[in-house]
């Protein structure tokens, strides 16, 4: 089959493969999810034929049926452009201005603006700037959120200052858990807690909830994780974004508890959520989740329930949507992560060379969650141990991964 069929047409192909499934076992998947009216068995394989080779695009009829047979979404499997890959940048004023504003006796809806645009673009930053920075960068901006609660604000400002300042902190919160500092994050996100809550500010209460499931996560602690998300999607409700993440963290740990019919309750339920909510305008926002990290949740749950060849499926397109054209790492904690589960698929199959590569290759990104890349190395290591105790290679790696 020709390598230049549009990525649409290969992924269908990929998922697919991935499940043992002939094109007539996918046909039969798909009239399951679809409505009596379908065409017969025969008429859909001729049109499945045509989707895998790319020479037909399916229609938004058909799009979202194929996503379901899948259980992905359908902007992950036939993904729109970025309308904004990077914030734009500045806010309408330079940094002198805006300070200088800030210090000034009442807030302009100019300023309120320009901070909103500052706490999205410090969220853009996350994957990119390095930690030290971006925590030097948030604690200034907290401040100053702070100080205008001082000002003559209106009810509305008020609300809107508290609100951002919750977002700054969320990021301030996941940065320090990102370096190890642990009591510091968890200080950090029980703030953004109070000022969402103050604020009535929904999705700042969800992601606060979202971090203590994250924090539980990778420390082991799964029933805590399971109960944070629930906690979670009580107060934020099943229709903002956080909701799906907060879903992917139960399967997460649903999954290293073993539960492989709750982990498909809860990849439903995020799938769902995710579905019915609009295309992002900046994915690149860390507190937006985009239709593309679907497969990133979903490579995580699979690649610990045992399911390899869909783990590898979903690293795969993992790596496909966060790397550059010219190779480098668009989004590098993902990436990072699924060249982990590359090399946990890798070493279940007997190849240690490649299980190695793809280890090093994770661990030497530059930019790192050091606490979710711990969690993820900690199952490459067992593998590892229990598959080629003896080899100096493995002894060699596992030093390196201790030196995190």
């Amino acid at each position: 089959m020709s390598d230049d069929r549009p990525a649409w047409a290969v992924r269908i192909r990929a998922e697919r493969t991935a499940r043992r499934w002939s094109q007539a076992d996918a046909v039969r998947a798909l009239r399951t999810h679809g409505p009596d009216s379908l065409p017969g068995q025969d008429s859909l394989l001729r049109s499945w034929k045509r989707w895998e080779s790319g020479d037909v695009e399916p229609d938004e009829f058909y799009k979202p049926l194929i996503a379901l047979t899948f259980g992905t979404v359908t902007a992950a499997l036939f993904p729109r452009h970025d309308r904004h890959d990077n914030l734009a940048a500045g806010t309408g004023m330079d940094t002198l201005e805006l300070v200088a504003r800030l210090r000034a006796s009442d807030v302009s809806a100019t300023t309120i603006e320009a901070l909103r645009f500052t706490a999205e673009w410090l969220a853009c930053e996350y994957p990119h700037m390095p930690p030290e920075e971006l925590l030097v960068e948030g604690h200034a901006w907290l401040r100053r959120l702070t100080g205008l609660l001082d000002r003559r604000l209106t009810l509305a400002q008020h609300r809107e200052v508290l609100a951002l300042a919750g977002e700054v902190s969320l990021l301030v919160g996941c940065v320090e858990y990102d370096m190890g500092q642990r009591q510091a994050a968890e200080a950090t996100r029980r703030a953004a807690l109070a000022l969402g809550e103050e604020a009535g500010e929904a999705g700042v209460v969800g992601w606060a909830h979202e971090m203590r499931a994250w924090y539980a996560l990778t420390q082991g602690d799964y029933a805590t994780a399971i109960g944070a998300a629930e906690a979670g999607l009580t107060a934020s409700g099943p229709h903002l974004g956080v909701a799906v993440q907060l879903a992917a963290h139960r399967a997460k740990a649903w999954a290293r508890l073993g539960d492989r019919r709750q982990v498909e309750v809860a990849l439903d339920q995020g799938r769902a959520i995710l579905e019915a909510l609009p295309t992002p305008d900046n994915p690149a926002n860390h507190f937006v989740v985009d239709p593309s990290k679907w497969d990133f949740y979903t490579m995580d749950a699979y690649r610990h329930i045992g399911d390899d060849r869909l783990a590898e499926t979903y690293a795969r397109e993992v790596l496909s949507t966060s790397t550059n054209p010219d190779g480098s790492d668009r989004r590098p904690m993902r990436a990072a992560e699924a060249r982990i589960t590359l090399a946990v698929v890798a070493a279940r199959g007997g190849d240690l060379d490649e299980a190695l590569t793809q280890g090093r290759l994770a661990v030497a990104s530059t930019r790192q969650s050091l606490p979710s890349l711990l969690m993820c190395s900690r199952e490459l290591a067992q593998v590892l141990t229990d598959r080629h105790p003896n080899d100096a290679r493995v002894a060699a790696f596992l030093e390196e991964l201790r030196a995190l």
